[in-house]
Protein backbone atom coordinates (compact mmCIF):
# COMPACT_ATOMS: atom_id res chain seq x y z
CA UNK A 1 0.00 0.00 0.00
CA UNK A 2 1.61 3.43 -1.13
CA UNK A 3 1.50 6.78 1.24
CA UNK A 4 -0.84 8.40 -0.87
CA UNK A 5 -3.33 5.37 0.18
CA UNK A 6 -2.14 5.67 3.61
CA UNK A 7 -2.98 9.17 4.10
CA UNK A 8 -6.13 8.78 2.24
CA UNK A 9 -7.44 6.08 5.25
CA UNK A 10 -6.10 8.14 8.36
CA UNK A 11 -8.17 11.04 6.57
CA UNK A 12 -10.53 8.91 6.65
CA UNK A 13 -10.28 7.82 9.30
CA UNK A 14 -10.11 11.03 10.88
CA UNK A 15 -13.05 12.57 9.78
CA UNK A 16 -15.34 9.70 10.78
CA UNK A 17 -14.14 9.81 14.03
CA UNK A 18 -14.71 13.99 14.34
CA UNK A 19 -18.29 13.12 13.19
CA UNK A 20 -19.18 10.43 15.85
CA UNK A 21 -17.38 12.83 18.46
CA UNK A 22 -19.55 15.90 17.37
CA UNK A 23 -22.71 13.48 17.48
CA UNK A 24 -22.28 12.23 20.83
CA UNK A 25 -21.28 15.85 22.21
CA UNK A 26 -24.18 17.15 20.67
CA UNK A 27 -26.89 14.34 21.94
CA UNK A 28 -25.35 15.15 25.11
CA UNK A 29 -25.30 18.47 25.36
CA UNK A 30 -29.39 18.27 25.25
CA UNK A 31 -29.01 17.02 27.87
CA UNK A 32 -26.49 18.85 29.75
CA UNK A 33 -27.34 22.33 28.51
CA UNK A 34 -29.04 24.52 30.62
CA UNK A 35 -32.75 23.81 30.83
CA UNK A 36 -35.38 25.27 31.02
CA UNK A 37 -33.81 28.29 28.62
CA UNK A 38 -37.00 29.47 26.85
CA UNK A 39 -40.97 29.41 28.35
CA UNK A 40 -42.88 26.48 28.54
CA UNK A 41 -46.46 25.72 26.87
CA UNK A 42 -49.29 23.66 28.69
CA UNK A 43 -52.16 22.28 26.45
CA UNK A 44 -55.56 21.93 29.02
CA UNK A 45 -57.36 19.96 26.84
CA UNK A 46 -60.77 21.71 28.33
CA UNK A 47 -62.24 25.39 28.19
CA UNK A 48 -61.17 28.10 30.12
CA UNK A 49 -62.77 28.42 33.36
CA UNK A 50 -63.13 24.51 34.32
CA UNK A 51 -61.90 22.84 37.03
CA UNK A 52 -58.99 21.90 35.05
CA UNK A 53 -58.41 25.48 33.77
CA UNK A 54 -59.00 27.18 36.83
CA UNK A 55 -56.47 25.13 39.06
CA UNK A 56 -53.63 24.54 35.96
CA UNK A 57 -53.52 28.54 36.22
CA UNK A 58 -52.85 28.78 39.69
CA UNK A 59 -50.40 25.60 40.16
CA UNK A 60 -48.01 27.06 37.18
CA UNK A 61 -48.14 30.77 38.70
CA UNK A 62 -44.90 30.56 40.11
CA UNK A 63 -42.80 28.52 37.08
CA UNK A 64 -40.64 31.65 36.62
CA UNK A 65 -39.34 31.33 40.37
CA UNK A 66 -39.55 27.39 40.34
CA UNK A 67 -38.11 26.61 36.76
CA UNK A 68 -36.84 29.74 35.63
CA UNK A 69 -39.22 30.11 32.33
CA UNK A 70 -42.87 31.04 32.51
CA UNK A 71 -45.42 28.40 31.83
CA UNK A 72 -48.26 29.32 28.78
CA UNK A 73 -51.35 27.84 29.23
CA UNK A 74 -53.25 26.93 25.86
CA UNK A 75 -56.87 25.52 25.69
CA UNK A 76 -57.91 22.91 23.40
CA UNK A 77 -61.31 21.31 24.19
CA UNK A 78 -63.14 19.25 22.22
CA UNK A 79 -63.89 15.36 22.67
CA UNK A 80 -63.78 14.61 26.52
CA UNK A 81 -59.61 16.23 26.00
CA UNK A 82 -59.11 13.97 22.87
CA UNK A 83 -58.45 17.06 20.81
CA UNK A 84 -55.84 18.44 23.13
CA UNK A 85 -53.83 15.23 24.07
CA UNK A 86 -54.28 14.05 20.44
CA UNK A 87 -52.16 17.21 19.52
CA UNK A 88 -49.69 16.42 22.39
CA UNK A 89 -48.43 13.26 20.92
CA UNK A 90 -48.83 14.19 17.40
CA UNK A 91 -47.36 17.76 17.18
CA UNK A 92 -45.05 18.24 20.72
CA UNK A 93 -41.49 18.46 20.61
CA UNK A 94 -39.35 15.78 22.78
CA UNK A 95 -37.15 18.71 24.29
CA UNK A 96 -39.10 18.80 27.17
CA UNK A 97 -40.94 22.40 25.93
CA UNK A 98 -44.00 20.89 25.23
CA UNK A 99 -46.92 20.26 28.39
CA UNK A 100 -49.97 18.83 28.90
CA UNK A 101 -52.34 18.64 31.91
CA UNK A 102 -53.61 15.02 32.25
CA UNK A 103 -56.83 13.85 33.75
CA UNK A 104 -56.80 10.41 35.23
CA UNK A 105 -58.25 8.23 34.71
CA UNK A 106 -60.12 10.27 31.18
CA UNK A 107 -57.18 9.96 29.16
CA UNK A 108 -56.49 6.07 29.73
CA UNK A 109 -60.24 5.21 29.77
CA UNK A 110 -60.75 6.99 25.97
CA UNK A 111 -57.16 5.34 25.05
CA UNK A 112 -59.16 1.79 25.68
CA UNK A 113 -62.06 2.52 24.27
CA UNK A 114 -61.34 4.95 21.44
CA UNK A 115 -58.80 4.83 18.33
CA UNK A 116 -56.36 7.85 20.15
CA UNK A 117 -53.08 8.81 19.30
CA UNK A 118 -51.79 8.71 23.02
CA UNK A 119 -51.75 5.98 25.73
CA UNK A 120 -49.54 5.53 28.76
CA UNK A 121 -46.83 4.03 26.62
CA UNK A 122 -46.55 7.46 24.69
CA UNK A 123 -46.59 10.18 27.49
CA UNK A 124 -44.79 10.90 30.05
CA UNK A 125 -45.99 11.76 33.74
CA UNK A 126 -44.30 14.67 35.62
CA UNK A 127 -45.96 15.49 38.38
CA UNK A 128 -49.53 15.28 39.72
CA UNK A 129 -51.14 18.47 42.06
CA UNK A 130 -54.91 17.52 42.50
CA UNK A 131 -57.11 14.68 43.24
CA UNK A 132 -60.26 16.29 42.85
CA UNK A 133 -63.18 13.60 43.10
CA UNK A 134 -66.83 13.40 41.18
CA UNK A 135 -69.79 14.74 42.82
CA UNK A 136 -73.82 13.44 42.29
CA UNK A 137 -75.39 17.28 41.61
CA UNK A 138 -78.95 18.29 41.06
CA UNK A 139 -80.52 21.81 40.34
CA UNK A 140 -80.98 23.61 43.64
CA UNK A 141 -85.12 23.16 43.17
CA UNK A 142 -84.98 19.49 42.39
CA UNK A 143 -87.04 16.86 43.76
CA UNK A 144 -84.31 15.21 44.96
CA UNK A 145 -83.26 15.91 48.35
CA UNK A 146 -81.08 12.41 48.60
CA UNK A 147 -79.49 9.38 46.68
CA UNK A 148 -82.04 7.91 47.95
CA UNK A 149 -84.57 10.20 46.17
CA UNK A 150 -82.60 9.62 42.97
CA UNK A 151 -82.65 5.83 42.72
CA UNK A 152 -86.06 5.23 43.76
CA UNK A 153 -87.05 7.40 41.02
CA UNK A 154 -85.13 5.43 38.69
CA UNK A 155 -86.21 2.00 39.38
CA UNK A 156 -89.51 3.77 38.92
CA UNK A 157 -88.67 5.64 35.64
CA UNK A 158 -86.36 3.43 33.90
CA UNK A 159 -83.68 5.30 31.41
CA UNK A 160 -86.25 8.78 32.85
CA UNK A 161 -83.28 10.27 34.30
CA UNK A 162 -80.94 12.23 32.43
CA UNK A 163 -77.51 13.26 33.74
CA UNK A 164 -74.67 15.06 32.77
CA UNK A 165 -70.71 14.70 32.91
CA UNK A 166 -68.06 15.94 30.98
CA UNK A 167 -67.72 13.93 28.04
CA UNK A 168 -67.74 10.09 27.37
CA UNK A 169 -65.58 7.86 29.78
CA UNK A 170 -64.39 10.40 31.82
CA UNK A 171 -64.47 10.13 35.58
CA UNK A 172 -67.74 11.70 35.71
CA UNK A 173 -68.78 8.84 33.53
CA UNK A 174 -67.25 6.14 35.15
CA UNK A 175 -68.79 7.29 38.88
CA UNK A 176 -72.60 7.09 36.62
CA UNK A 177 -71.45 3.69 35.54
CA UNK A 178 -70.69 2.27 38.77
CA UNK A 179 -73.96 4.17 40.38
CA UNK A 180 -75.86 2.13 37.77
CA UNK A 181 -74.43 -1.17 38.80
CA UNK A 182 -74.55 -0.66 42.19
CA UNK A 183 -78.24 0.40 42.30
CA UNK A 184 -79.23 -1.46 39.27
CA UNK A 185 -80.63 1.31 38.21
CA UNK A 186 -80.64 3.03 34.12
CA UNK A 187 -79.92 6.43 33.49
CA UNK A 188 -80.04 8.30 29.90
CA UNK A 189 -75.84 9.66 30.61
CA UNK A 190 -75.34 13.26 28.21
CA UNK A 191 -71.74 14.14 27.09
CA UNK A 192 -70.57 17.34 27.06
CA UNK A 193 -67.73 18.98 26.11
CA UNK A 194 -66.17 19.86 29.54
CA UNK A 195 -67.14 20.31 33.49
CA UNK A 196 -68.79 24.02 32.54
CA UNK A 197 -71.34 22.41 29.61
CA UNK A 198 -72.04 19.79 32.58
CA UNK A 199 -72.74 22.51 35.46
CA UNK A 200 -74.21 24.43 33.25
CA UNK A 201 -77.04 21.62 31.91
CA UNK A 202 -78.03 21.17 35.46
CA UNK A 203 -77.97 24.55 36.47
CA UNK A 204 -80.36 25.78 33.58
CA UNK A 205 -82.73 22.60 34.10
CA UNK A 206 -81.28 20.69 30.65
CA UNK A 207 -80.74 17.71 32.68
CA UNK A 208 -82.39 16.16 35.69
CA UNK A 209 -78.83 15.65 37.37
CA UNK A 210 -75.18 15.63 36.90
CA UNK A 211 -71.46 14.19 37.76
CA UNK A 212 -68.91 16.87 38.21
CA UNK A 213 -65.70 17.87 40.17
CA UNK A 214 -66.23 18.65 43.72
CA UNK A 215 -64.19 21.92 43.04
CA UNK A 216 -66.22 22.96 40.27
CA UNK A 217 -69.46 21.51 42.17
CA UNK A 218 -68.41 23.32 45.63
CA UNK A 219 -67.69 27.18 43.83
CA UNK A 220 -71.34 26.99 42.41
CA UNK A 221 -72.82 25.42 45.49
CA UNK A 222 -75.29 27.93 46.50
CA UNK A 223 -77.09 27.17 43.04
CA UNK A 224 -77.13 23.18 43.32
CA UNK A 225 -77.96 20.58 45.75
CA UNK A 226 -74.81 17.88 46.30
CA UNK A 227 -76.17 14.59 46.85
CA UNK A 228 -73.08 12.41 47.32
CA UNK A 229 -69.68 12.38 47.03
CA UNK A 230 -67.81 9.71 44.68
CA UNK A 231 -64.62 8.69 47.23
CA UNK A 232 -63.69 6.13 49.92
CA UNK A 233 -64.28 8.85 52.42
CA UNK A 234 -66.11 12.38 52.84
CA UNK A 235 -64.29 15.60 51.80
CA UNK A 236 -64.10 17.47 55.63
CA UNK A 237 -62.27 20.39 54.08
CA UNK A 238 -65.10 21.48 51.84
CA UNK A 239 -68.48 19.12 52.01
CA UNK A 240 -68.26 17.45 55.67
CA UNK A 241 -72.40 17.56 55.62
CA UNK A 242 -72.20 15.47 52.09
CA UNK A 243 -72.19 11.56 52.70
CA UNK A 244 -70.41 9.54 49.96
CA UNK A 245 -72.03 6.76 47.83
CA UNK A 246 -71.13 3.94 50.23
CA UNK A 247 -72.58 5.32 53.56
CA UNK A 248 -75.78 5.64 51.64
CA UNK A 249 -75.20 2.06 50.80
CA UNK A 250 -74.25 1.76 47.21
CA UNK A 251 -70.82 0.22 46.22
CA UNK A 252 -69.28 3.20 44.28
CA UNK A 253 -65.64 3.83 45.20
CA UNK A 254 -62.66 6.18 44.19
CA UNK A 255 -62.16 4.64 40.74
CA UNK A 256 -63.40 8.17 39.25
CA UNK A 257 -61.57 10.61 41.26
CA UNK A 258 -60.01 12.98 38.80
CA UNK A 259 -56.34 12.84 39.32
CA UNK A 260 -55.18 15.82 38.11
CA UNK A 261 -51.05 16.85 37.16
CA UNK A 262 -48.87 17.76 33.92
CA UNK A 263 -47.40 15.34 31.27
CA UNK A 264 -45.74 15.05 28.12
CA UNK A 265 -44.64 13.33 25.01
CA UNK A 266 -42.30 10.41 25.45
CA UNK A 267 -38.84 10.84 23.56
CA UNK A 268 -38.23 13.67 26.25
CA UNK A 269 -34.46 12.83 27.83
CA UNK A 270 -35.07 11.50 31.68
CA UNK A 271 -32.80 14.16 33.21
CA UNK A 272 -34.93 16.62 31.83
CA UNK A 273 -38.30 14.92 33.22
CA UNK A 274 -36.71 14.29 36.35
CA UNK A 275 -35.44 17.77 37.00
CA UNK A 276 -39.45 19.13 35.88
CA UNK A 277 -40.69 16.74 38.23
CA UNK A 278 -38.75 17.71 41.21
CA UNK A 279 -39.51 21.01 40.22
CA UNK A 280 -42.86 20.97 39.46
CA UNK A 281 -43.18 19.21 42.72
CA UNK A 282 -42.00 22.09 45.18
CA UNK A 283 -43.81 24.10 43.42
CA UNK A 284 -47.23 22.73 43.71
CA UNK A 285 -46.38 22.39 47.81
CA UNK A 286 -45.67 26.55 47.50
CA UNK A 287 -47.60 28.18 50.39
CA UNK A 288 -49.36 30.94 48.65
CA UNK A 289 -50.38 27.48 45.45
CA UNK A 290 -51.54 26.05 48.56
CA UNK A 291 -53.60 28.37 49.76
CA UNK A 292 -55.10 29.63 46.29
CA UNK A 293 -56.15 26.39 45.67
CA UNK A 294 -57.57 25.66 49.31
CA UNK A 295 -59.82 29.11 48.58
CA UNK A 296 -60.82 27.73 45.34
CA UNK A 297 -62.19 24.29 46.54
CA UNK A 298 -59.37 22.37 45.33
CA UNK A 299 -58.57 19.75 47.02
CA UNK A 300 -54.55 18.92 46.44
CA UNK A 301 -52.64 15.45 46.12
CA UNK A 302 -49.16 16.20 45.52
CA UNK A 303 -46.99 13.47 43.78
CA UNK A 304 -44.19 12.80 41.56
CA UNK A 305 -42.91 11.30 38.64
CA UNK A 306 -42.07 7.86 40.40
CA UNK A 307 -45.28 7.41 42.06
CA UNK A 308 -47.64 8.06 39.08
CA UNK A 309 -46.22 5.83 36.96
CA UNK A 310 -47.61 3.20 39.45
CA UNK A 311 -50.95 4.96 39.68
CA UNK A 312 -51.01 5.35 35.76
CA UNK A 313 -50.50 1.71 35.78
CA UNK A 314 -52.88 0.42 38.53
CA UNK A 315 -55.68 2.77 36.82
CA UNK A 316 -55.71 1.10 33.49
CA UNK A 317 -55.47 -2.29 35.12
CA UNK A 318 -59.06 -1.43 36.81
CA UNK A 319 -60.04 0.20 34.04
CA UNK A 320 -59.58 -2.71 32.09
CA UNK A 321 -61.63 -4.93 33.94
CA UNK A 322 -64.62 -2.05 34.85
CA UNK A 323 -65.57 -2.13 30.62
CA UNK A 324 -64.64 -6.10 30.42
CA UNK A 325 -67.63 -6.64 32.85
CA UNK A 326 -70.05 -4.10 30.56
CA UNK A 327 -71.95 -6.12 28.22
CA UNK A 328 -72.50 -4.84 24.46
CA UNK A 329 -75.79 -3.26 24.96
CA UNK A 330 -74.27 -1.15 28.21
CA UNK A 331 -71.23 0.43 26.35
CA UNK A 332 -73.03 1.17 23.41
CA UNK A 333 -75.80 2.92 25.70
CA UNK A 334 -72.75 4.40 27.55
CA UNK A 335 -71.54 5.30 23.67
Amino acid sequence: MNNNSLLLKSKIAAVSFAAITAFMTSSSSMSAEEFPSNPLSMIVSYSAGGATDFQARIVTSKAEQYLGEPVTVINRPGAGGQVGWNYLVQNGGQEGYDLAAYNVPHFIAQSLMYDTYYDIDNLEPIANWGADPAVLIVGKNSQFDTIDDLVAYAKENPGKITVSGAGLFVGHHIAMLQLEEAADISLKYIPTSGGVDALRFVQGGQVMAGFNNLSDAYRSRDRLKILGVADLERNEAFLPEVPTFQEAGYEVDDSSVNFRGIMTRSGVPEDRLEMLSEKMVEMFNDEDIKTKMEKGGSPMRVMGRAELKEMWQQRQAFLKELFENLDGAELEQAK
